[in-house]
């Protein structure tokens, strides 16, 4: 499992540089092009383009940092560290929606729309599409196993969205002439930006709220321990996220007497955290076996002192 991080780890690392490497050369393109052609959506995907390679490096640093090893005061490592990164990424992407949001707003209700180049418009916004979809399909394998990942795939994928939309603008003003499309086309991108930051941030709250995670049936867990030869009971179970993919899981287990006499305790703890591990994406899980007369004679006493 330690290998399986470690090596994940590295992969995600070496993703994130050349993602990091295209976003910087597409930002330096874009920000080019939307001062020579005058165009605002351009500019708003470069400010986005800006948000996700800050993103990107906070996402890359957060991978170097979790990677460290657990410490006795770090007790679970520095795992944590890559939902700080996409709290930030989330906070990021806000603010260059509110920025663009303005700018459009600004230039739609001006009655003098800016003379917009549209040629190379386009010709800036199809080199940003073709750079996304580099991006996106390096990091859409890592995607699913960290929140760090997740939010670096989002913010690549809404680049993509965003190159799409200044094309669609370019388009438009080609044949139309109709240069509000530009600014049009830049609330388009700001209103795919803001529901994205809004889902990464409920996922750092969740983690942070040490809710039980959102593809975790906490019911189904407890049925399935129970269902164990030897488990009368499963209660006090808790079950949280140190990050997106290390699930952690802790529960008090009422076991028969005449198992726990029999010294087969170190048997039912494999077999209960090898359930969670196989069938839950458990990461660490701890129990507390009690004998089931222990644990009525510790009821009875609750009930007394009330």
């Amino acid at each position: 499992m330690g290998h399986d991080h470690a090596s994940a780890s590295t992969s995600n690392r070496s993703r994130l540089s050349i993602v990091i490497g295209l976003v910087a050369a597409v930002l330096v393109v874009e920000i080019v092009g939307a001062w020579f052609t005058g165009s605002l959506a351009l500019l708003a995907d470069a400010g986005h383009m800006f948000s996700d390679l800050a993103g990107l490096i906070i996402a890359l640093t957060a991978t170097v940092v979790a990677a460290r090893p657990a410490t006795d005061r770090q007790t679970f490592g520095y795992q944590r560290a890559e939902v700080f990164g996409a709290l930030l990424n989330g906070l990021i992407l806000l603010v260059v929606a509110g920025f663009v949001v303005v700018g459009a707003i600004s230039r739609l209700t001006s009655g003098d729309p800016a003379e917009v180049l549209a040629a190379p418009m386009l010709i800036v916004a199809l080199v940003g599409l073709l750079a996304n979809i580099v991006g996106i399909l390096l990091l859409r394998p890592a995607a699913a196993g960290s929140i760090n990942m997740r939010g670096a795939y989002l913010e690549v994928l809404g680049d993509a969205l965003g190159s799409v939309a200044v094309i669609v603008a370019a388009v438009v003003i080609l044949l139309t002439g109709f240069a509000q499309a530009d600014a049009i086309a830049s609330l388009v991108i700001a209103a795919m930006i803001i529901p994205r930051a809004f889902g990464l941030l409920r996922d750092v709250v969740r983690v942070f709220s040490e809710s039980a995670p959102a593809d975790t049936d906490v019911r189904a867990i407890r049925e399935h321990l129970e269902g164990t030869a030897g488990v009368v009971a499963v209660h006090d179970v808790h079950v949280w996220a140190i990050t997106s993919g290390s699930h952690v899981f802790s529960a008090h287990i009422v076991v028969e007497p005449e198992l726990l006499a029999a010294g087969k305790s170190g048997e039912l703890l494999r077999e209960l955290s090898g359930c969670l591990s196989e069938h839950f994406d458990v990461e660490h899980s701890t129990f507390q076996l009690e004998p089931a007369d222990h644990a009525a004679d510790a009821e009875h006493e609750h009930h007394s002192h009330r």
